[in-house]
C-alpha cells in the first residue's frame, strides 16, 4: 500500500455528531458541485493532475507493467468507505500510483493483441465535453438534440451497409416510427437486440394470441405450431450467442454450432443441410448468423451464400460484423463483405475498428420497423409516440456516447477511415509475409482481415514441420511451449500478443492447436513494432528452452 492509502484506511468510520464537522462536510461538497472560482480553481488543479497522468501513459512503449497480479490485489482489498470527503491530491496520487502505473497500454505500437487500440486526439476533449453535458439519450426530455445527433450517425452508417436510395433516408433518418439502428454499449447487447427484435416479430401476437412478449415463449411455440426453437451459425460465433440463447429461453444447446473450414469460414453444405433438417423437425429458426471477423482469427463467411440460404427458409440474417464491419470503408477490401447488404440486421463495434472509446456498440436494421417488435413503454419515460431512443433498446440509462461517433465519422470521413483499414490489414499481410520467412514461426493461416494466427516452433521440431510429420505428442510439446511462451511475454510487458486455441484434423481426429493472435489495428503500429514483437518472442523463447524442457 502506498501513504495515501493507509492514511484513508486508518480513518474514523463512525460518524461524529457534531455541527462544525457537519458543515465543514457540507462545504466540501457543495464545492464539488458549483461553479465558483475556488471550485473552478480545484478542477484546474485536478486536471493538471490527470493530464499529467495521461501524457505519460500515452508515449509509454511497453504494453504493460511487470507487476504481479497478487501485488495488485494487496492495493484493493480495503472495504470501507470513507466517512469524511478525501483529499484530492492524495487520491489521485494514490491513483496515479495504483491505478495508471499498472494499466495495460492498449495504445501503444507493441500492443497487439486484442482489439483495443490508440484513439484520434479529439476522443479526450470531446470526452471531457459528454461528461459536462451528462445526457441519457434514451429520453428525449434528457437528450434534447444529442437524440437527433445519434440518429444521423447511425443512418451515415446504415447507408453505408445498405446504400437506399435517397427518399429512404429522407423518410427514416428522423422519423420516430422509424429505427435505423441502435446504439448500445457493445457488440453483445448488439447481437442480443438483434435476436431479440428476430424473435419477437416472428412471434408475434396474431387473432387471439398476444404474441411472445406478454405470453412467453412456450405459449408463443405452441401457438405457432413449432417444436422448439434455435439459432444457427458458425462454430466460431462470438460467445454472446451463447448469452443470447441463454436470455431467450431456449438454452444453449439450442444454439448450432456449424463446422468451418480451413480458412475459417462458415461450411455452407454443412449449414444448409443443417437448416433443411431444421425445417424438417419443425423448429423455428430465430436467425442465421454470419460472422464478418470471427474474434480469434478475422476469419469472414460467405455473406451472399447465408443470405440465399436464409432467404430460401424466410429466416432472419443477422451478421455479426463488430469487428470486420468497417471493410465497407474500403474500396480495396470492401468485397469481403459481399452479401452483408442483404441481412436483416448488423452488428458493428464503434470501440473496435471505428477507433473510439470503449463501450459503443451498434445493430443496424434493414426494415426500419422491426424493432417495434421489442418496443416499450412506460408512464414516467419512454411514451408512445415519443422521440425516446430508448423504447426500442434493452438499456434504460446510457452514456452519450453517439458524441464520439459523430465525429469520428465527420472528424475522419470515409477515407479517413479507408486508409485506416487498408494499412492495418497492409500491416497484418506484412506481418504474415515475415513469419512465413522465419524458421522459428508457423503462420498458421492466411489472414482475411487484420488478424493473424501462428506458432512458435521449438528448434528440434522445425523439420518435422515443415515435414507434414508431426505426432500429436509433438504438437502437444508444441502448444505446452506457446502457451507458456505468451504467457511469459505479457508478463515481462514489453510487447504483447494474444493466444487462442484453433482445431485441426488429422488422420480423421481433431486436434487443438494453441495459436499466437496478432490484431494490428493501431495506427501507431510500424514494421519495426512488429520485428520487435518477433523478436521478443525469440529472445523469450531461447530463454526458455534453457530454464524449461520441452522435449
Amino acid at each position: 500500500m502506498t501513504l495515501s492509502k493507509q492514511e484513508l484506511s486508518n480513518q474514523n468510520y463512525f460518524f461524529e455528531p457534531d455541527q462544525a464537522l457537519h458543515n465543514d462536510i457540507k462545504e466540501q461538497v457543495m464545492q464539488l458541485f458549483s461553479s465558483s472560482n475556488q471550485a473552478i480553481s480545484i478542477e484546474e488543479k485536478i486536471e493538471q493532475i490527470i493530464n499529467g497522468f495521461s501524457e505519460d501513459f500515452l508515449t509509454t512503449v511497453n504494453s504493460n507493467s511487470r507487476v504481479e497480479l497478487n501485488y495488485l490485489l494487496g492495493n484493493f482489498s480495503d472495504s470501507k468507505i470513507p466517512v469524511e470527503p478525501v483529499n484530492f491530491e492524495n487520491y489521485l496520487q494514490d491513483l496515479g500510483n495504483n491505478v495508471v502505473a499498472h494499466s495495460i497500454h492498449t495504445s501503444s505500437p507493441r500492443f497487439i493483441g486484442h482489439m483495443t487500440s490508440a484513439l484520434p486526439s479529439f476522443v479526450r476533449p470531446m470526452a471531457k465535453l459528454m461528461t459536462a453535458m451528462n445526457q441519457n439519450p434514451v429520453k428525449i426530455e434528457t437528450a434534447k438534440a444529442l437524440s437527433f445527433c445519434e440518429r444521423e450517425a447511425l443512418a451515415m452508417l446504415h447507408r453505408l451497409i445498405y446504400n437506399f436510395s435517397d427518399n429512404f433516408y429522407a423518410q427514416h433518418i428522423q422519423n420516430n416510427l422509424s429505427t435505423l439502428g441502435i446504439l448500445v454499449s457493445g457488440g453483445t447487447v448488439a447481437n442480443i437486440t438483434a435476436l431479440w427484435c428476430a424473435r419477437n416479430a416472428s412471434l408475434g401476437a396474431k387473432d387471439e394470441f398476444l404474441g411472445i412478449e406478454k405470453e412467453g415463449l412456450a405459449a408463443a411455440l405452441d401457438f405457432y405450431g413449432y417444436k422448439g426453437a434455435v439459432i444457427i451459425g458458425s462454430e466460431l460465433m462470438h460467445f454472446s450467442f451463447d448469452k443470447a440463447a441463454d436470455l431467450m429461453g431456449i438454452g444453449m444447446q439450442s444454439l448450432i454450432r456449424i463446422p468451418t473450414d480451413n480458412k475459417n469460414r462458415v461450411n455452407i453444405k454443412a449449414l444448409r443441410q443443417t437448416v433443411k433438417n431444421c425445417l424438417a423437425k419443425n423448429l423455428l429458426i430465430i436467425s442465421i448468423v454470419g460472422v464478418a471477423g470471427t474474434t480469434d482469427s478475422g476469419g469472414v463467411d460467405s455473406l451472399a451464400d447465408i443470405a440465399e440460404i436464409a432467404q430460401a427458409a424466410n429466416v432472419h440474417f443477422h451478421v455479426d460484423a463488430a469487428w470486420g464491419g468497417p471493410l465497407i470503408f474500403s474500396e480495396q477490401h470492401r468485397h469481403k463483405l459481399a452479401g452483408i447488404e442483404k441481412a436483416d440486421s448488423v452488428t458493428i463495434d464503434g470501440h473496435k475498428q471505428l477507433y473510439l472509446p470503449m463501450g459503443i456498440g451498434m445493430v443496424f436494421l434493414r426494415d426500419p420497423y422491426i424493432a417495434t417488435a421489442i418496443e416499450k413503454q412506460a408512464s414516467y419515460t419512454m411514451r408512445k409516440g415519443s422521440f425516446d431512443l430508448g423504447k426500442r433498446a434493452l438499456e434504460g440509462s446510457r452514456a452519450g456516447m453517439a458524441l464520439f461517433l459523430h465525429a469520428g465519422l465527420n472528424l475522419l470521413g470515409l477515407k479517413g477511415y479507408e486508409f485506416l483499414i487498408d494499412e492495418g490489414i497492409r500491416k497484418t499481410q506484412y506481418m504474415a509475409d515475415s513469419i512465413s520467412n522465419m524458421p522459428e514461426f508457423e503462420l498458421l493461416a492466411i489472414p482475411d482481415t487484420n488478424l493473424l494466427l501462428y506458432r512458435y516452433i521449438p528448434e528440434h521440431l522445425r523439420e518435422r514441420v515443415i515435414k507434414n510429420e508431426l505426432t500429436e505428442n509433438d504438437n502437444q510439446v508444441i502448444n505446452d511451449f506457446n502457451e507458456y511462451l505468451q504467457k511469459l511475454q505479457r508478463q515481462t510487458g514489453d510487447t504483447f500478443i494474444s493466444r487462442t486455441t484453433k482445431s485441426t484434423i488429422k488422420s480423421g481426429r481433431e486436434i487443438p492447436v494453441v495459436a499466437l493472435r496478432a490484431v494490428i489495428a493501431n495506427p501507431l503500429t510500424k514494421e519495426e513494432d512488429i520485428d520487435a514483437v518477433l523478436k521478443d518472442q525469440i529472445q523469450i523463447a531461447a530463454k526458455i528452452s534453457i530454464l524449461k524442457d520441452f522435449s
